[in-house]
């Protein structure tokens, strides 16, 4: 039980005292780029399915 304890208050020690934590503002700039980054990519997969999906139909239909 003792190890336990001491786990708990080194991870407590180390997130307190060595782990730099970003500001407010780095942390908005972060948030927006993720937002950002994340619609791209959406976007991006929302292209290739609209024109997969364009090109599975041609080829569908030139067997009916």
């Amino acid at each position: 039980m003792n190890k336990v304890s001491a786990y708990f208050k080194e991870s407590y020690d180390e997130l307190v005292n060595k782990v730099s934590w970003p500001t407010w503002g780095e942390l908005q700039e972060s948030t927006i780029i993720v937002m950002i980054a994340s619609m791209l990519i959406a976007l991006l997969i929302y292209v290739v399915d609209i024109a997969g999906s364009s090109v599975l139909g041609f080829f569908y239909q030139l067997f009916q």
